[in-house]
C-alpha cells in the first residue's frame, strides 16, 4: 500500500505573540511536520523570521522541522539552518546558482532535501537533479504572502511531476504549498502530491486541531460528493 500522505502547518500564519503556544499545539496534533517558510525581502517581496524561529520550534517539539528558504543565496546558509534545527531544508532552482553542490552539501549534514518550484517555472528545471532529491515542492501560489488562493493550473503541473518522479525516483515526496485547505485538499491528492502545506487553512480555522485532522482523512480514493 502507498505511504498516507503528510501534513505540514505552516508557521508563517501562526500567532507570533503566542508561537509557543501554537507549536505545542501543532505537536500535539496530526500534524506530520512543521513546515517553516524563510523569507528575506529580497528573492520574494516579503521578510517572514529566520534562525531564531527555527530553533524557537526546535525547542518546543521534536517533530520534522521543514525549513523552505525563499531567499537569496540559500546556499550560504545551508550549515546555519541546520545548527538551528532544520531537518529538511528546501531551495528554489530559481535562484540557486550551483542546484547540484547545494543538494549535495544539504545531504551531507544529514538533512533532506528539496527544491521548490515557482507557478512560472518549467517542471524541467529539476528533472537532471530529481535522483538526488528527497523532496520536490509545487508552489501553487506566488511565493512571499500567506493566505493566497490556489491557482488550478497548478493541478496540471502536480500531475506531471508525479509521472517524473514516479520514472526516476519514486521515493521523492511531492509536496504542495499555497491555498491548500480541507476543501481542495482531496484534488491535490488525486493529482499526486503526498505532503500538503496549508497556512491560514490552518491557523485560520475556528478550531486548527480539527482543520489539521480534516486535512489528514483526506483521501485520493474519495471523490467529491
Amino acid at each position: 500500500m502507498p505511504e498516507p500522505h503528510l501534513v505540514a502547518p505552516s508557521i508563517l500564519s501562526a500567532d507570533f505573540g503566542f508561537l509557543a503556544r501554537d507549536v505545542r499545539m501543532v505537536d500535539a496534533s496530526d500534524a506530520d511536520w512543521f513546515h517553516i517558510d524563510v523569507m528575506d525581502g529580497v528573492y520574494v517581496p516579503n521578510i517572514s523570521f529566520g534562525l531564531p524561529i527555527v530553533e524557537a520550534v526546535a525547542r518546543h517539539s521534536d517533530k520534522f522541522r521543514d525549513v523552505h528558504l525563499m531567499t537569496s543565496r540559500p546556499e550560504a546558509f545551508v550549515e546555519a539552518f541546520h545548527k538551528a534545527g532544520a531537518h529538511g531544508l528546501t531551495v528554489h532552482v530559481e535562484v540557486v546558482q550551483h542546484l547540484h553542490a547545494c543538494i549535495q552539501h544539504i545531504k551531507r549534514l544529514g538533512m533532506k532535501a528539496g527544491v521548490a518550484l515557482n507557478p512560472g517555472t518549467a517542471l524541467s528545471a529539476v528533472e537532471a537533479i530529481l535522483p538526488d532529491l528527497d523532496l520536490v515542492l509545487i508552489m501553487s501560489v506566488n511565493p512571499g504572502f500567506g493566505g493566497q488562493a490556489f491557482i488550478p493550473g497548478s493541478l496540471e503541473r502536480i500531475r506531471r511531476m508525479r509521472h517524473m518522479i514516479d520514472a526516476v525516483n519514486p521515493g521523492i515526496r511531492l509536496q504542495v504549498d499555497g491555498g491548500i485547505k480541507p476543501g481542495n485538499a482531496g484534488e491535490v491528492l488525486r493529482a499526486g502530491a503526498d505532503v500538503l502545506v496549508s497556512g491560514s487553512g490552518v491557523f485560520g480555522a475556528a478550531d486548527p486541531v480539527a482543520a489539521i485532522a480534516s486535512l489528514k482523512r483526506e483521501s485520493p480514493h474519495t471523490l467529491p460528493a
